[in-house]
This record gives C-alpha cells, structure tokens and sequence, in this order.
C-alpha cells in the first residue's frame, strides 16, 4: 500500500537527486526575487525553485518569506496589510549584500513579484516548491497555477495545516505539514513506521530541529519504503551535500545553488552549469 496521493511519482519529481535552489538562491541574490529565480534557472541549472508567498491586502499572491517587508526591503510592516501597489514601490533588493559590505542591488529595481509574474518570466519547464506562509495566500495561488496549467510542475507546501485548508482538490504533488510528519516521526523512532502512512508526495524537512538531529538514514529509509521522496532544507556546507547526497536524499534546497551544483558535478557527474562552466 502506498502512502502517495497517487500512485506514480509525480513529473515534477523526476531526476532525483534535484539541485533546489532555496529561495531562489538566497546567497546569491536577494531571496524569492525575479533576478534571484532568473538566474537560478539560467545561470545555475537548478532543477526546481523553492518560494514562499503571502497575500496582500487586496488579495493578491506574492513571494516573500516574512510577514513583513523590514528584513528584505526599505520599507516596514505587515505584508497583509499593504495593497499590491504599495508592495510594489518598495526596494526587494535594498538589503541584499554578499559581503556585508557592499549592496549591488540596491537601486535596480528589483520588486517583490506575484506569484503569476514569476510564472510568466521563469520557463514552462521549471518547477517549483510553494510554500504557503498563511492561508490567505491559498486561493490566490491555487487560481494563479491553474490560469497557467502548472499544476504538474508545482509543489504545493505549507508547514501548518491551518496554512493549507484548501489544498484537499488539489490536483498537484503536495508536500507534508508539520502535523503530518510528527506522528510518522514517532512511529519511526519506535521502530514502527510501516503502521503510519502520509497522504503526501513529497516530505520536505531539516535536519535538525531545535538541536537535535531528526534526520537520519532510517528515517530516509522509512520515508523511502512508502514511495515518499525525501527533500532537505537549508543546506549550504558542501560536506553535507556530499553527506546527505550519500544518504540518498531524492532532493537538497540551498542558498547556495553554485556550491551544490559543483559537489554534484563532483560527485555525481552532474553536468556544470553555465555559471560554473570551465
């Protein structure tokens, strides 16, 4: 019996090991951004892009990860209270820096985007995760991924059950909540996962939560034997690419899509992208 929505691996899986870039490639450009997903796509060769998104106050889908714009633009408050257009006149690239020094985008009209321009301006081939960081972003996005048919290319996701009331019809992959791992989480440290099946396609997950190690080859091993593919965040140290790679993870998100993609090179005979092409 399988723990899958479905029985076949969802497309948007395929090619595991996936080079996910976190963000868009937080490390490189500013995070969830049009210029950070661009060049992930171009530059990095990255097999998918992991984003996150609210809902405005006038009841638009677009990508940020905080409740509110003050860590990643010139501007401050709640992103659900600003309308579409406020968002709009703020800097995303006003706190970008690669050395702490220096801001090379500030300035460059960098914008939060909505979830339907980044659609439009990344390829029909990319895929996405989709995290949703309140539920007031479901009903914009879900209407936003089907006006562009990218319900086989996207990874519906939210960390919260009560982030995602909306996403029983979905016709896409889905990604597991927190409430939906804890309970298979502790069938597995008791040696008795096989008694506990996710709904899901997909499991997304750290390695450690609050100091302690969650992640190991058993729990992948576990994971694996319900058809579940396994997805780790956020990891930037290519010794633990190497690890985690060697584990048989089915996909790693970094900040860092340059680094990852070389150890993949590296290790797996990945082809270089052309940002790292010698």
């Amino acid at each position: 019996m399988s723990s899958r929505r479905s029985e076949a691996p969802p497309p948007v899986l395929a090619g595991r090991p996936l080079l996910i870039a976190h963000r868009g490639g937080a490390g490189l450009a500013p995070e969830n951004t049009l210029p950070a997903f661009l060049d992930a796509a171009h530059v990095w060769a990255a097999d998918m892009i992991e984003l996150d998104v609210h809902a405005t106050a006038d009841g638009h889908c677009v990508v940020i990860h905080d409740p509110t714009v003050d860590r990643t633009t010139d501007g401050t408050g709640a992103v659900s209270a600003k309308s579409l257009d406020e968002l709009r006149e703020l800097d995303a690239g006003y706190r970008f820096t690669p050395d702490g020094t220096t801001f090379p985008y500030r300035g460059k009209g960098v914008r939060i985007p909505t979830i339907s321009e980044v659609f439009e301006m990344l390829p029909r081939t990319m895929r996405f995760t989709v995290e949703l960081k309140t539920a007031a972003a479901q009903a914009p996005l879900l209407k936003a991924i089907r006006e562009h048919d990218a319900e086989q290319r996207v990874i519906a996701a939210g960390e919260h059950d009560a982030f995602r009331t909306e996403l029983a019809g979905y016709p896409g992959p889905i990604s597991a909540s927190r409430e939906q791992l804890l309970p298979f989480y502790y069938f597995h440290r008791l040696h008795l996962a096989r008694w506990h099946r996710i709904p899901v396609d997909v499991v997304q997950m750290c390695e450690f939560n609050r100091g302690r190690r969650i992640l190991t080859p058993r729990l992948i091993r576990d994971l694996h034997r319900q058809g579940l593919h396994v997805h780790v965040w956020t990891v930037n140290d290519p010794a633990d690419m190497e690890r985690l790679l060697d584990w048989g993870v089915d996909g790693i998100l970094s900040d860092f899509p340059d680094r990852l993609a070389d150890v993949m090179h590296r290790k797996l005979g990945r082809r270089l992208p052309p940002g790292l092409a010698r």
